[in-house]
């Protein structure tokens, strides 16, 4: 004979479960979602003008050395790029 509280409780954990993975999968997607996203933000000089091209140079090579960023021979959009990650994780 079949207990039908144990039935019960196998059927919402395995759902639960479920749920969770299904909810941890999505998380993922967005995080690959955003992370696509700035790095097409950087593609291009167009794309990015208001941090590349706008934003003045004494200022922007300062903070980059500040955050112990290499300078020397690098596109300013590889430097504000760069940036961007290391102050996220900062």
């Amino acid at each position: 004979m079949v207990d039908n509280s144990k039935r019960s409780f196998c059927k919402r954990y395995v759902l639960r479960q479920v749920r969770e993975i299904l909810a941890g999968f999505k998380e993922g997607m967005q995080e690959a979602e955003q992370k696509d996203e700035f790095d097409r933000y950087f593609d291009s000089y167009d794309s990015s003008y208001a941090l590349t091209l706008a934003y003045p140079d004494d200022i922007l090579l300062e903070t980059a050395r500040q955050f112990g960023i290499e300078t020397e021979g690098r596109e300013k959009k590889d430097i504000v790029k760069e940036l961007f990650k290391t102050a996220e994780w900062s």
